[in-house]
C-alpha cells in the first residue's frame, strides 16, 4: 500500500519529467527566435551560443523588405486558414449533429464511407482538383485552397463523438415541446460543442496554415503563395540563402498558431478527451 509520502515523490517525478520534456521541446523555439537576431556571420559561429549578441531587428526589416512580397503572402495564409477554419466549424458540426442525433437511412454507412476518406492522402486527389481548378478558372487563387477543406472528415468524426458523449434529455425534451431541429441545433446542441469545436478550430487553423504540398502545386505566383511555400524561396536553391533571414521569416510565420494555442490550450485538450467518451 502506497503512503502518502510515495506518492507526493512519485507526482514529484513525474513533475519534473514533464519540465525537462517541455524544455526539450521549447529548445527549438528558443534556437529559432535566437538565429532570427543574429547577423549571418554569427549564424555558424562554433561553438554555438543561445544568447545573440544583441538584439538586432535587421533580418526582420529585411524580409519585409525583400522581393518576395511577404505581407501579401502573410495575408494569404491568413484568409485561407480562417475561411477554412469557419467553413470546418460549420459544416463539420452539422454534419455531426446529423450523425449523432438523427435517425435515417443508411446512417452508419454513410458515416463508414465518410471515414475512409481519412485513408487517402493529399497526393491521390490533387491531380483531379488541379485539373478541375484549372477548367473553372479557381488555379493560382488562394480561394481555391481554402475551397479544397471547407469541411473534413476527421472534424465530423471529432464533434461527432464529442456529441455522443452529451446527454440527450435537453434535446428529447425540447422535441416533445415541438421544436424543429434546427432549433434544437442552435440553441441546445451548439453550446454544448464548445469545448469540440475549440479543438477543431484550432487544429483546423494550425493544419491550415502548414500547407505546404497543396500550395506548392495550386498556387504558383508569388502574390497568391502561402508562408510555407514563401520560405522556400527565401531559403534558396539548395539552402544557399540567408540562414538568419529565414528564421526570421519563420519567426513571425509561427506567431499566430503559437498565441492561438496558448489562448485556447485548455480547450483544446477538454475537446480532445471528450470526444473519446461513449455513453
Amino acid at each position: 500500500m502506497r503512503t502518502r509520502a510515495s506518492v507526493k515523490w512519485i507526482d514529484r517525478s513525474i513533475i519534473a519529467v514533464m519540465a525537462v520534456l517541455a524544455v526539450a521541446m521549447l529548445l527549438p523555439f528558443a534556437w529559432l527566435f535566437s538565429m532570427s537576431f543574429r547577423p549571418v556571420a554569427e549564424t555558424y559561429r562554433m561553438p554555438p551560443s543561445f544568447l545573440p549578441p544583441n538584439l538586432n531587428l535587421a533580418n526582420y526589416r529585411a524580409v519585409l523588405a525583400s522581393s518576395i512580397p511577404f505581407l501579401e503572402i502573410y495575408w494569404n495564409s491568413i484568409e485561407i486558414a480562417v475561411l477554412v477554419t469557419v467553413g470546418q466549424l460549420v459544416t463539420c458540426s452539422l454534419a455531426a449533429f446529423a450523425f449523432a442525433r438523427l435517425q435515417f437511412p443508411g446512417r452508419d454507412s454513410l458515416f463508414f464511407v465518410m471515414l475512409i476518406g481519412l485513408m487517402f492522402p493529399a497526393q491521390v486527389t490533387i491531380i483531379p482538383i488541379y485539373l478541375g481548378y484549372a477548367q473553372t478558372g479557381l488555379l493560382n487563387h488562394p480561394i481555391g485552397l481554402a475551397l479544397m477543406y471547407l469541411t473534413s472528415s476527421f472534424g465530423v468524426f471529432l464533434v461527432r463523438q464529442f456529441m455522443l458523449s452529451q446527454p440527450k434529455a435537453l434535446e428529447e425534451a425540447a422535441l416533445m415541446d415541438g421544436a424543429n431541429y434546427v432549433k434544437i441545433f442552435l440553441r441546445i446542441s451548439l453550446p454544448q460543442l464548445r469545448p469540440a469545436l475549440s479543438a477543431l478550430g484550432i487544429i483546423t487553423f494550425t493544419q491550415t496554415w502548414n500547407y505546404y504540398f497543396q500550395a506548392r502545386v495550386l498556387l504558383e505566383p508569388q502574390d497568391a503563395m502561402t508562408l510555407p511555400v514563401a520560405m522556400d524561396l527565401l531559403r534558396g536553391y539548395i539552402g544557399s540563402g540567408n540562414l538568419s533571414l529565414v528564421m526570421a521569416a519563420m519567426s513571425m510565420a509561427i506567431l499566430p498558431v503559437v498565441l492561438i494555442f496558448l489562448v485556447a490550450q485548455r480547450l483544446v485538450i477538454e475537446g480532445i478527451a471528450m470526444s473519446g467518451i461513449k455513453n
